[in-house]
Formats: C-alpha cells, structure tokens, sequence
C-alpha cells in the first residue's frame, strides 16, 4: 500500500463524512431541535428585558 491509496482512503472516508453530516443537518427528524435552537437567542432577549425591568422595579421601591 503506498501514500497514494492512503490518500484515496482519506479522501472516500472525508466525502462520506461529509455526506453523512450533510444528510443529519437537513432530515426532517432533526427539524424541530433546529427551530428551537434558532429561536433561542431571541429567548435570551426576552429574559433579559424580564430581569432589566425587574431590577427598574426594585430599584425604584428603594
């Protein structure tokens, strides 16, 4: 076996890697754990207009 078929190997095994993550990014049973991780930063958002307007309000009782 010389460098050349390592190489080939190399390069079968990368593309079929490739393709399987490909093939788990798109399906459709994925799809739902996608949406939600999408909308988790504008979630963040909100949690900090809840915590900002909570310490407005206690700061303003002081």
């Amino acid at each position: 076996m010389d460098i050349n078929t390592l190489r080939g190997i190399a390069t079968i095994f990368a593309m079929v890697a490739f393709i399987g993550i490909v093939i788990w990014a798109y399906s459709s049973y994925k799809k739902k754990d996608f949406d939600e991780a999408a909308q988790l930063p504008f979630a963040d958002d909100d949690e900090d207009q809840k915590t900002r307007e909570q310490q407005d309000t206690r700061s303003n009782e002081k």
